[in-house]
């Protein structure tokens, strides 16, 4: 297989996907119950705590501004642990994947169904902030169910971006360094916590030219029952970073397991 082939994925992915999802059935109440506590943490602590202090945001409490920063920041971290530790552990200390490629089943088919996976449990996560959200009445807004297609998309494009960095980790620890040089300033620039109008120019410009600006933008007005404006223009990029992270990761575990 050349290097820098397009991917040929075929169907043989979902065994992949079913495989993961039976391991993981086991382990499914735990695994629900930590993806919803660090964003419930976050949004009522931060929300009902200094929200308290703080004036409304476009009209709405700090709290409701925030729900919609929380989607999405749930959404990504599930993604991103997902297809860091637990893809890491498939593929390198488990060596599952080694198993899986002696039948009939090509790389290609292993990693989209990774990526599937993750985009899987990114929803599930969502989904939960979402439910809580609608029960203490931070939306009521028929527009909110759309959000659960943009955070699809957004289990797609950080999932693709977690297999890529995967790909080049020589251990656990190294995931650490795309946590701290990575996710947490993007989560700190992109309307995760505050509008990005807040920030210096400078700051908008980069911050825009960061996947989950263009997913907060999408889902906070879905929320307050808005249509959100440059729709195209957000889902473009967020497919973008997702096909370029899926090709990226493909060349580079070619690199790693194949040659």
């Amino acid at each position: 297989m050349k290097l820098y082939a397009l991917p040929r994925p075929s169907l043989r992915f979902v065994p992949i996907w079913q495989r993961n999802f039976l391991v993981w059935r086991k382990l499914a109440m735990p695994s629900i119950l930590g993806n919803l506590a660090d964003p419930m943490i976050y949004m009522l602590g931060l929300g009902y705590g200094l929200g308290t202090l703080m004036p409304t945001i476009g009209g709405v409490s700090y709290i409701a501004f925030l729900a919609a920063g929380t989607v999405c920041f749930s959404t990504v971290n599930s993604a991103t642990f997902e297809t860091l530790y637990s893809a890491f552990s498939r593929m390198h200390v488990q060596r599952t994947w080694e198993a899986i490629m002696n039948a009939p089943v090509e790389l290609d088919d292993v990693v989209l169904g990774e990526l599937l996976w993750a985009a899987s449990k990114s929803f599930l996560s969502g989904l939960a902030i979402l439910v809580v959200i609608w029960v203490l009445g931070l939306s009521a807004s028929p527009l909110s169910l759309w959000v659960l297609a943009v955070v699809v998309l957004i289990g797609l494009c950080f999932g693709a971006i977690g297999l890529a960095i995967t790909a080049l980790a020589p251990n656990y620890d190294f995931f650490m360094y795309y946590f701290t040089l990575v996710i947490t300033p993007m989560t700190m620039l992109c309307g995760v916590f505050f509008p990005i109008e807040q920030l210096p120019l400078a700051l908008q410009g980069a911050a825009l030219l960061l996947p989950l600006s263009h997913a907060t933008l999408l889902v906070r007005p879905l929320l307050f029952g808005e249509i959100p404006s440059d729709i195209l223009l957000h889902v473009t990029v967020l497919l973008a970073y997702a096909a370029a992270g899926f090709y990226a990761a493909m060349v580079l575990y070619r690199r790693r397991l194949l040659q």
